[in-house]
Protein backbone atom coordinates (compact mmCIF):
# COMPACT_ATOMS: atom_id res chain seq x y z
CA UNK A 1 0.00 0.00 0.00
CA UNK A 2 1.39 3.43 -1.09
CA UNK A 3 2.64 5.61 2.01
CA UNK A 4 3.16 2.57 4.37
CA UNK A 5 5.39 0.22 5.21
CA UNK A 6 4.91 -3.35 4.73
CA UNK A 7 2.25 -4.75 7.34
CA UNK A 8 0.99 -7.87 8.36
CA UNK A 9 -1.86 -8.02 10.77
CA UNK A 10 -1.87 -9.83 14.46
CA UNK A 11 -5.60 -11.13 15.81
CA UNK A 12 -6.48 -8.50 18.41
CA UNK A 13 -8.76 -9.49 21.60
CA UNK A 14 -10.62 -6.33 20.67
CA UNK A 15 -11.77 -8.46 17.31
CA UNK A 16 -10.16 -5.76 15.07
CA UNK A 17 -6.55 -6.28 12.99
CA UNK A 18 -4.08 -4.57 13.88
CA UNK A 19 -0.96 -3.81 12.04
CA UNK A 20 2.54 -4.76 12.98
CA UNK A 21 4.01 -2.23 10.88
CA UNK A 22 2.65 1.33 11.38
CA UNK A 23 1.61 3.21 8.84
CA UNK A 24 3.97 6.08 8.13
CA UNK A 25 1.05 8.64 7.94
CA UNK A 26 0.17 7.74 12.31
CA UNK A 27 3.17 9.89 12.85
CA UNK A 28 3.08 11.91 9.82
CA UNK A 29 1.31 15.17 8.72
CA UNK A 30 0.47 13.24 5.32
CA UNK A 31 -2.61 10.89 4.36
CA UNK A 32 -4.73 12.40 6.65
CA UNK A 33 -7.28 11.75 4.33
CA UNK A 34 -6.43 7.92 4.66
CA UNK A 35 -7.36 8.42 8.33
CA UNK A 36 -10.28 10.29 8.40
CA UNK A 37 -11.91 7.60 6.10
CA UNK A 38 -10.73 4.89 8.50
CA UNK A 39 -12.45 6.49 11.21
CA UNK A 40 -15.42 4.32 11.32
CA UNK A 41 -13.44 1.32 11.80
CA UNK A 42 -11.37 3.55 14.52
CA UNK A 43 -14.71 4.27 16.42
CA UNK A 44 -16.01 0.73 16.28
CA UNK A 45 -12.19 -0.62 17.43
CA UNK A 46 -12.60 2.11 20.38
CA UNK A 47 -15.96 0.87 21.60
CA UNK A 48 -14.92 -2.60 21.78
CA UNK A 49 -11.73 -1.79 24.01
CA UNK A 50 -13.80 0.28 26.09
CA UNK A 51 -17.03 -2.27 26.22
CA UNK A 52 -14.45 -4.97 27.49
CA UNK A 53 -13.74 -2.81 30.45
CA UNK A 54 -18.21 -2.75 31.35
CA UNK A 55 -18.28 -6.39 30.72
CA UNK A 56 -15.28 -7.57 32.71
CA UNK A 57 -15.05 -8.40 36.38
CA UNK A 58 -11.51 -7.95 37.16
CA UNK A 59 -9.62 -10.69 39.23
CA UNK A 60 -8.08 -8.71 42.22
CA UNK A 61 -4.84 -10.80 43.05
CA UNK A 62 -2.92 -11.55 45.80
CA UNK A 63 -0.27 -10.44 45.42
CA UNK A 64 0.32 -6.35 44.60
CA UNK A 65 0.33 -5.52 40.88
CA UNK A 66 2.01 -3.18 38.79
CA UNK A 67 0.89 -2.48 35.51
CA UNK A 68 3.11 -1.32 32.59
CA UNK A 69 1.66 0.03 29.43
CA UNK A 70 1.35 2.08 26.70
CA UNK A 71 -0.94 4.17 24.99
CA UNK A 72 -0.41 3.54 21.55
CA UNK A 73 0.54 0.36 19.36
CA UNK A 74 4.05 -0.17 20.56
CA UNK A 75 7.82 1.81 20.46
CA UNK A 76 7.73 3.63 23.57
CA UNK A 77 10.58 1.55 25.40
CA UNK A 78 8.06 -0.09 27.83
CA UNK A 79 10.21 -3.18 27.88
CA UNK A 80 13.49 -1.66 29.53
CA UNK A 81 11.23 0.40 31.80
CA UNK A 82 9.42 -2.52 33.14
CA UNK A 83 12.91 -4.24 33.68
CA UNK A 84 13.77 -0.67 35.61
CA UNK A 85 10.64 -1.05 37.74
CA UNK A 86 11.61 -4.66 38.44
CA UNK A 87 15.04 -4.03 39.66
CA UNK A 88 13.75 -1.00 41.52
CA UNK A 89 11.43 -2.94 43.73
CA UNK A 90 14.02 -5.78 44.06
CA UNK A 91 15.98 -2.60 45.69
CA UNK A 92 13.11 -2.19 48.01
CA UNK A 93 13.79 -5.98 49.69
CA UNK A 94 10.18 -7.25 47.30
CA UNK A 95 10.60 -10.38 44.94
CA UNK A 96 8.92 -9.20 41.75
CA UNK A 97 7.55 -11.62 38.78
CA UNK A 98 6.55 -10.63 35.61
CA UNK A 99 3.65 -11.71 34.27
CA UNK A 100 3.54 -11.02 30.19
CA UNK A 101 1.68 -12.78 27.22
CA UNK A 102 4.42 -13.19 25.48
CA UNK A 103 3.61 -11.80 22.11
CA UNK A 104 5.35 -12.98 19.10
CA UNK A 105 5.67 -16.76 20.86
CA UNK A 106 3.83 -20.03 20.55
CA UNK A 107 3.80 -20.79 24.34
CA UNK A 108 -0.51 -19.93 26.02
CA UNK A 109 1.02 -20.56 29.01
CA UNK A 110 1.27 -20.36 32.41
CA UNK A 111 4.83 -21.42 31.17
CA UNK A 112 7.90 -20.08 33.43
CA UNK A 113 10.27 -18.52 31.02
CA UNK A 114 14.04 -20.37 31.07
CA UNK A 115 16.35 -18.41 29.19
CA UNK A 116 19.08 -20.93 28.77
CA UNK A 117 15.99 -23.34 27.05
CA UNK A 118 13.77 -21.49 25.55
CA UNK A 119 13.61 -19.80 22.20
CA UNK A 120 12.10 -16.69 21.16
CA UNK A 121 9.81 -18.68 18.98
CA UNK A 122 8.48 -20.34 21.59
CA UNK A 123 8.45 -17.16 24.17
CA UNK A 124 8.88 -14.18 22.07
CA UNK A 125 11.48 -11.80 22.48
CA UNK A 126 10.76 -9.85 25.30
CA UNK A 127 10.38 -12.51 27.84
CA UNK A 128 14.23 -13.47 26.91
CA UNK A 129 14.90 -10.31 28.20
CA UNK A 130 12.75 -9.35 31.08
CA UNK A 131 13.68 -13.24 32.47
CA UNK A 132 17.13 -11.65 32.92
CA UNK A 133 15.99 -9.66 35.91
CA UNK A 134 13.19 -11.65 37.72
CA UNK A 135 11.13 -14.85 37.03
CA UNK A 136 8.86 -14.16 34.24
CA UNK A 137 5.37 -16.02 33.58
CA UNK A 138 3.85 -16.54 29.99
CA UNK A 139 0.05 -16.61 30.27
CA UNK A 140 -2.47 -15.44 27.38
CA UNK A 141 -4.95 -15.28 30.03
CA UNK A 142 -3.55 -12.75 32.64
CA UNK A 143 -6.38 -13.57 35.70
CA UNK A 144 -4.92 -17.38 35.24
CA UNK A 145 -1.39 -16.15 34.77
CA UNK A 146 -1.51 -13.96 38.65
CA UNK A 147 -3.29 -16.96 40.36
CA UNK A 148 -0.43 -19.43 39.03
CA UNK A 149 1.96 -17.08 40.14
CA UNK A 150 0.38 -17.30 44.14
CA UNK A 151 0.39 -20.39 43.67
CA UNK A 152 3.76 -21.36 42.15
CA UNK A 153 5.67 -17.99 42.18
CA UNK A 154 8.10 -19.23 45.02
CA UNK A 155 7.63 -16.76 47.26
CA UNK A 156 6.70 -14.19 45.09
CA UNK A 157 5.67 -10.72 46.57
CA UNK A 158 4.34 -8.39 43.81
CA UNK A 159 3.33 -9.15 40.01
CA UNK A 160 5.03 -6.79 37.33
CA UNK A 161 2.28 -6.84 34.73
CA UNK A 162 3.98 -6.28 31.29
CA UNK A 163 1.68 -4.15 28.45
CA UNK A 164 -1.16 -4.98 30.57
CA UNK A 165 -3.31 -1.38 30.47
CA UNK A 166 -5.94 -2.28 27.87
CA UNK A 167 -6.27 -5.80 29.64
CA UNK A 168 -9.58 -5.84 32.10
CA UNK A 169 -9.37 -9.68 33.56
CA UNK A 170 -6.73 -8.30 36.03
CA UNK A 171 -7.09 -5.87 38.86
CA UNK A 172 -3.87 -3.12 39.38
CA UNK A 173 -2.32 -1.62 42.47
CA UNK A 174 -0.57 1.10 40.50
CA UNK A 175 -0.72 1.60 36.27
CA UNK A 176 2.71 3.30 34.57
CA UNK A 177 2.03 4.22 31.12
CA UNK A 178 5.29 4.89 28.84
CA UNK A 179 5.17 7.75 26.15
CA UNK A 180 7.97 8.45 23.94
CA UNK A 181 8.00 11.96 23.86
CA UNK A 182 9.78 12.83 20.78
CA UNK A 183 7.03 10.75 18.75
CA UNK A 184 4.35 11.62 21.04
CA UNK A 185 0.63 10.00 20.72
CA UNK A 186 0.69 10.78 16.93
CA UNK A 187 -2.40 11.93 14.96
CA UNK A 188 -4.27 10.90 18.45
CA UNK A 189 -6.59 8.76 16.50
CA UNK A 190 -7.40 4.98 17.72
CA UNK A 191 -6.32 1.88 15.13
CA UNK A 192 -6.70 1.53 12.22
CA UNK A 193 -7.27 5.39 12.03
CA UNK A 194 -4.19 5.70 14.18
CA UNK A 195 -1.83 4.64 16.98
CA UNK A 196 -3.86 4.66 20.13
CA UNK A 197 -5.07 1.33 21.28
CA UNK A 198 -8.54 2.97 22.78
CA UNK A 199 -9.69 6.38 22.50
CA UNK A 200 -7.08 8.67 24.60
CA UNK A 201 -9.44 10.42 27.52
CA UNK A 202 -10.71 6.43 28.39
CA UNK A 203 -7.13 5.64 28.51
CA UNK A 204 -5.93 8.43 30.34
CA UNK A 205 -8.68 7.40 33.30
CA UNK A 206 -6.76 4.24 33.52
CA UNK A 207 -3.35 5.53 34.28
CA UNK A 208 -1.62 6.09 37.50
CA UNK A 209 1.38 7.92 36.53
CA UNK A 210 2.52 8.71 32.67
CA UNK A 211 6.59 8.17 31.95
CA UNK A 212 8.01 10.27 29.01
CA UNK A 213 9.81 8.39 27.87
CA UNK A 214 12.29 11.27 26.63
CA UNK A 215 15.18 10.01 24.07
CA UNK A 216 18.91 11.10 24.99
CA UNK A 217 19.08 13.00 21.81
CA UNK A 218 15.97 15.03 22.68
CA UNK A 219 17.31 17.28 25.33
CA UNK A 220 13.81 20.13 25.62
CA UNK A 221 12.64 19.82 22.32
CA UNK A 222 9.33 18.50 23.33
CA UNK A 223 8.37 21.03 26.01
CA UNK A 224 5.54 21.57 23.87
CA UNK A 225 3.24 17.92 23.97
CA UNK A 226 3.75 18.11 27.71
CA UNK A 227 2.34 21.15 27.98
CA UNK A 228 -0.61 19.79 25.82
CA UNK A 229 -0.20 16.36 27.79
CA UNK A 230 -0.86 18.32 31.33
CA UNK A 231 -3.70 19.79 30.08
CA UNK A 232 -5.08 16.64 29.50
CA UNK A 233 -4.02 14.52 32.30
CA UNK A 234 -3.96 15.68 36.30
CA UNK A 235 -2.36 13.13 37.61
CA UNK A 236 1.59 12.77 38.09
CA UNK A 237 3.74 12.92 35.25
CA UNK A 238 7.75 11.49 35.46
CA UNK A 239 10.62 11.65 32.98
CA UNK A 240 12.99 9.04 31.91
CA UNK A 241 15.46 8.29 29.07
CA UNK A 242 17.03 5.48 27.54
CA UNK A 243 20.74 5.07 28.21
CA UNK A 244 23.22 2.28 27.11
CA UNK A 245 23.34 -0.30 29.97
CA UNK A 246 26.87 -1.05 29.46
CA UNK A 247 30.23 0.95 27.82
CA UNK A 248 29.18 2.37 24.57
CA UNK A 249 32.70 3.53 23.71
CA UNK A 250 33.49 0.52 20.80
CA UNK A 251 30.76 2.94 19.12
CA UNK A 252 32.77 6.08 18.80
CA UNK A 253 33.71 6.55 15.27
CA UNK A 254 32.53 2.99 14.67
CA UNK A 255 30.92 2.62 10.47
CA UNK A 256 28.31 0.47 11.42
CA UNK A 257 25.28 -1.42 9.48
CA UNK A 258 22.60 -1.32 11.91
CA UNK A 259 19.42 -3.91 11.55
CA UNK A 260 16.20 -3.92 13.81
CA UNK A 261 12.67 -4.85 13.96
CA UNK A 262 11.37 -3.03 16.77
CA UNK A 263 7.84 -1.11 16.34
CA UNK A 264 10.02 2.29 16.42
CA UNK A 265 13.68 1.43 14.71
CA UNK A 266 14.52 5.38 13.80
CA UNK A 267 15.01 5.74 17.75
CA UNK A 268 17.52 2.99 17.40
CA UNK A 269 19.00 4.88 14.55
CA UNK A 270 19.63 7.95 16.37
CA UNK A 271 20.90 6.24 19.29
CA UNK A 272 23.75 4.83 17.62
CA UNK A 273 24.59 8.09 15.99
CA UNK A 274 24.10 10.25 19.00
CA UNK A 275 26.82 7.57 20.87
CA UNK A 276 29.56 8.49 17.86
CA UNK A 277 28.52 5.45 15.29
CA UNK A 278 28.05 6.54 11.84
CA UNK A 279 25.43 4.25 10.48
CA UNK A 280 26.06 3.54 7.05
CA UNK A 281 23.58 0.73 6.25
CA UNK A 282 20.25 0.72 7.71
CA UNK A 283 17.84 -2.25 7.52
CA UNK A 284 14.13 -2.51 8.99
CA UNK A 285 12.33 -5.16 9.74
CA UNK A 286 8.50 -6.08 10.82
CA UNK A 287 8.30 -5.65 14.91
CA UNK A 288 9.40 -8.87 16.23
CA UNK A 289 9.78 -10.49 12.73
CA UNK A 290 12.17 -13.79 13.27
CA UNK A 291 14.57 -14.04 10.19
CA UNK A 292 15.61 -16.07 7.65
CA UNK A 293 18.32 -17.83 6.64
CA UNK A 294 18.49 -15.97 3.66
CA UNK A 295 17.64 -12.32 5.57
CA UNK A 296 21.06 -13.03 8.01
CA UNK A 297 23.37 -14.02 4.54
CA UNK A 298 22.06 -10.30 3.13
CA UNK A 299 23.33 -8.82 6.13
CA UNK A 300 26.38 -10.63 6.33
CA UNK A 301 27.22 -10.01 2.61
CA UNK A 302 26.64 -6.61 2.85
CA UNK A 303 28.39 -5.36 6.06
CA UNK A 304 31.52 -7.61 4.36
CA UNK A 305 31.47 -5.94 1.34
CA UNK A 306 31.76 -2.41 2.86
CA UNK A 307 33.41 -3.24 6.13
CA UNK A 308 30.59 -1.99 8.30
CA UNK A 309 30.34 -3.23 12.05
CA UNK A 310 27.08 -5.16 12.50
CA UNK A 311 24.69 -3.69 15.32
CA UNK A 312 21.43 -4.80 16.23
CA UNK A 313 18.85 -4.48 19.68
CA UNK A 314 18.90 -6.44 22.65
CA UNK A 315 15.20 -7.82 20.92
CA UNK A 316 16.66 -9.02 17.78
CA UNK A 317 19.58 -10.77 19.33
CA UNK A 318 17.29 -12.71 21.47
CA UNK A 319 15.17 -13.75 18.76
CA UNK A 320 18.97 -14.87 17.10
CA UNK A 321 19.80 -18.85 17.73
CA UNK A 322 21.88 -19.47 20.25
CA UNK A 323 23.94 -22.17 18.25
CA UNK A 324 24.28 -23.48 14.68
CA UNK A 325 26.00 -23.64 11.60
CA UNK A 326 23.83 -21.43 9.27
CA UNK A 327 23.90 -17.65 8.23
CA UNK A 328 21.40 -16.82 11.23
CA UNK A 329 23.99 -18.80 13.65
CA UNK A 330 26.76 -16.38 11.62
CA UNK A 331 24.92 -13.28 11.97
CA UNK A 332 24.46 -13.55 16.08
CA UNK A 333 28.42 -14.25 16.38
CA UNK A 334 29.36 -11.13 14.23
CA UNK A 335 26.98 -8.96 15.43
CA UNK A 336 27.28 -6.32 18.78
CA UNK A 337 24.49 -5.83 20.91
CA UNK A 338 23.58 -2.36 22.14
CA UNK A 339 22.37 -2.87 25.27
CA UNK A 340 19.99 -0.14 26.76
CA UNK A 341 18.40 0.85 30.11
CA UNK A 342 15.76 3.19 31.34
CA UNK A 343 16.66 5.59 33.87
CA UNK A 344 14.41 7.87 35.71
CA UNK A 345 15.40 11.48 35.79
CA UNK A 346 17.17 12.69 39.33
CA UNK A 347 14.35 14.99 40.77
CA UNK A 348 11.45 12.21 40.29
CA UNK A 349 13.35 9.52 41.70
CA UNK A 350 11.80 10.16 45.02
CA UNK A 351 7.87 10.10 43.36
CA UNK A 352 8.69 7.20 41.76
CA UNK A 353 9.34 5.07 44.81
CA UNK A 354 6.87 6.92 46.99
CA UNK A 355 4.31 5.82 44.10
CA UNK A 356 5.36 1.89 44.49
CA UNK A 357 5.80 1.99 48.36
CA UNK A 358 2.15 3.66 48.51
CA UNK A 359 0.80 1.14 45.68
CA UNK A 360 2.15 -1.83 48.05
CA UNK A 361 0.82 -0.62 51.41
CA UNK A 362 -2.46 0.20 50.28
CA UNK A 363 -3.00 -3.34 48.97
CA UNK A 364 -1.08 -4.89 51.82
CA UNK A 365 -3.50 -2.94 54.02
CA UNK A 366 -6.73 -3.96 51.68
CA UNK A 367 -5.94 -7.62 52.10
CA UNK A 368 -5.33 -7.37 55.99
CA UNK A 369 -8.48 -6.06 56.38
CA UNK A 370 -10.49 -8.96 54.55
Amino acid sequence: MAGQRRMRGKNSRNGCRVPREEPVWWYGETRQITARALEPLARLYGAIAVSRFTDTLPYRSKLPVICIGNFTAGGTGKTPFAISIAERLKAMGERPVFLTRGYGGSAKGPLWVDGQRHTARETGDEPLLLVRTAPTLIARNRRAGAAYIETHGDKASVIVMDDGLQNPSLAKDLTLVVVDAKRGLGNERVIPAGPLRAPLDFQLRLANVIVLNDSATAVQRFAAFEQRLRRAYQGPIIHASLEPARDAEWLKGAEVSAYAGIANPQRFFDFLQWLGASVSARTVFRDHQQLTEADARRLLAGAEASGLLLVTTEKDWARLPASGTGALAALKAKSRVLAVRSAVEPQDEPKLEALLRNALAQHRAGRSGL
